[in-house]
């Protein structure tokens, strides 16, 4: 049951507002009812928060709070908030910690007592996450990849086995080269649904598999512009039961006209069985009968 709205501000409040990601409407009328009232607004970037907040006609005082600030920072708004201010964090786009800054500041005000009173509202990875038809009741966020190519290898290779479906951000400048990583250490097969400029004008959601993902980018330049999501779906072990007779043979129908590795493909979406578990399988067999 919904709780009749309270006043839109109390005093030594630490509030977490979410700003929108593209689309100005989704900001919430509690989040502009809180900047409305706060005494005060830690912004990541005093200039792009200025311009929403006059969007709005929103008069306040802003402070600047960013990553390479934060940490001596902090005790400045922990001292305001302790002599009785109300504070709204935010951050350029959508939810504040969420790979943007505040984590120091929040930490702090949870060891020294201060209220922190958390607005829900705009996230990429949650919103792309919606749309990407990948399993939600799992997942994990891993924020950016790395920037260097041997570490990015070796995250991505410390993932490979992780059976919850994954969430990246990524730029523009490194799109590319983390798609072809993914080819490299997972292979083409690794399903991936690439979510850019969410709630924007140019709004894209597609999905396919890595190797294919990574040759659709290349044919259009436009397609590795913005604000980037890759949702990737979790690793899934290999069956080791064998496969039913009436899936070998339509397989093996199949292989008549087709390569294996597409006979496969279309013989595991017609049954619901794993492509490469299959491919897999009946490369074993072959082995094994030339063996014998």
């Amino acid at each position: 049951m919904n709780q009749p709205n309270r006043a839109a501000v109390t005093t030594s409040t630490l509030y977490i507002v979410p700003t929108p990601i593209g689309n100005l409407g989704d900001i919430t009328q509690r989040a502009l009812d809180v900047l409305s009232h706060v005494d005060l607004i830690a912004a990541e970037d005093t200039r792009h928060t200025g311009l929403l907040l006059q969007h709005f006609a929103i008069n306040a005082r802003l402070y600047a709070l960013h990553d390479h600030n934060e940490q001596q920072k902090a005790d400045q708004l922990i001292s305001k908030l302790q002599q009785g201010l109300s504070i709204a964090l935010v951050s350029d786009a959508g939810t504040p910690l969420i790979n943007d800054p505040g984590y120091h500041l929040v930490n702090q005000c949870r060891k020294n007592g201060i209220n922190v009173v958390p607005l829900p509202g705009a996230c990429a990875a949650i919103t792309a996450l919606s749309a990407a038809g990948l399993p939600s009741d799992r997942f994990c966020y891993e924020g950016f990849l790395p920037a260097k190519t041997k570490s990015r290898q070796d995250c991505l290779r410390a993932l490979s086995e992780e059976p919850r479906t994954l969430i990246f951000y990524e730029s523009t400048h490194r799109l590319l080269d983390s798609l072809a990583d993914m080819v490299t250490v997972w292979g083409e097969d690794r399903y991936v649904v690439l979510a850019r400029e969410l709630t924007k004008t140019w709004e894209t959601i597609q999905g396919m598999p890595v190797g294919e993902l990574l040759k659709w980018v290349l044919e259009d330049e436009n397609r590795r512009k913005g604000e980037m999501v890759l949702i990737v779906e979790g690793y899934e072990k290999p069956v080791d039961d064998d496969f039913s007779p009436e899936v070998l043979r339509t397989l093996a129908i199949l292989q008549k006209e087709l390569p294996l590795k597409k006979a496969a493909a279309v013989t595991a979406e017609i049954y619901g069985v794993k492509k490469n578990a299959l491919y897999k399988h009946v490369i074993e067999q072959n082995g094994e009968a030339q063996d014998e």
